[in-house]
């Protein structure tokens, strides 16, 4: 197993067009934390039907995702490269994406199928799902029909998380990405999405929530 240390080194290690830097440093603390202290993963479980699921929505920036699951034993350092996540090709992974918007309506209708299913497995709970959205991603109309949709639900599983490093097209007004979410019913808070401690907390907190659905808002430093 790597540590959070030797990731930069394992993302120069990727070749391909779509390695999007600026996108793939900006989620990397979240993936190491998510991967290391709060999902219900490894690679032994990684087909078991109790484990957590994380959904990569903003998949044009992977070299961080790849990295965090090669450090962790999914799938060999010599197969890292810079492509689009595709759950048919590597292991660990999902769902396929790289089209922006399509993450959190995937995430609900995930997260409402395990709650029918019920416990299994891994855990006590209903499996949780986790799934990574950017802040200007947000800009879609597909996210704001699943916000809605998953507040209006109750969805106690699911959690977003989102990067925010204030490149929305649009900008949020009053309150923030958080009102956006909390007028539809959810929980929200807000950390640094480089302070490890910090995310593992909220990540902790939401996780344990008993009601409706949660956001983590990440804030990241702004794209040069």
């Amino acid at each position: 197993m790597r540590t959070y240390a030797e990731l930069p080194g394992l993302m120069t290690l990727m070749t391909g067009d779509e390695k999007h830097g600026p996108s793939a440093t900006s989620t990397l603390d979240v993936l190491w934390v998510l991967y290391d202290q709060v999902l219900r993963v490894s690679p032994e479980t990684a087909d078991d039907p109790g484990r957590d699921r994380f959904l990569l929505s903003k998949g044009h920036g992977p070299a961080a995702y790849y990295a965090v699951l090669a450090a962790k034993g999914f799938f060999p350092e010599s197969w890292l490269a810079g492509y689009h996540p595709d759950r048919s090709l590597v292991p660990g992974v999902e769902i396929a994406s790289g089209s922006l918007g399509h993450g959190l309506p995937i995430g609900v209708g995930v997260a409402h199928g395990l709650l029918a299913q019920g416990p299994s497995g891994l855990g006590d709970t209903a499996p949780r799902v986790y799934v990574l959205v950017g802040d200007a991603e947000l800009d879609e109309g597909s996210n704001n029909e699943a916000i809605v949709y998953a507040g209006a639900a109750g969805l106690p599983n699911l959690t977003v998380v989102a990067v925010d490093n204030r490149s929305s097209t649009y900008g949020w007004g009053p309150g923030g990405i958080e009102a956006h979410f909390a007028v539809g019913g959810w929980s929200v808070t807000r950390v640094s999405g480089r302070d490890h401690s910090a995310l593992a907390s909220a990540f902790r907190v939401t996780g344990a929530a008993s009601a409706g659905p949660q956001l983590v808002v990440a804030t990241v430093e702004g794209k040069e």
